[in-house]
């Protein structure tokens, strides 16, 4: 896997605030690499521009940083969770491919 490229399990889970969110926290290890890799890159809120995977359904977004958890956080949209059978607590497999990379 590229140094551009990121694999890993994480649980699904979901932000019950004013509007209802659901996440992936990346593992912190993830997190340090991206950091490294992506300084020069990142936009508004510390975002990462990314292209996800999880099964057989790929989409653009971005991972967000998360003070309260110390890493990234990854969005999953209503679409794939549907499209991936997915729910809170479940493990999700995840590859990250960076969209915008300064080394």
């Amino acid at each position: 896997m590229s140094e551009h490229a990121f694999e890993f399990t994480a649980p699904l889970w979901l932000y019950g605030g004013k509007a209802t969110w659901h996440f992936v926290t990346l593992p912190f290890e993830v997190t340090d690499q991206i950091d490294e890799v992506s300084h020069e890159s990142k936009r508004g809120f510390g975002s990462v521009r990314v292209r996800a995977t999880i099964g057989a359904t790929t989409w653009a977004t971005s991972i967000f940083p998360d003070n309260t958890r110390k890493s990234f956080i990854l969005p999953v949209k209503a679409s794939v969770r549907k499209a991936e059978g997915l729910a809170v607590d479940l493990d999700c497999h995840v590859r990250l491919q960076l969209v915008d990379f300064h080394s």
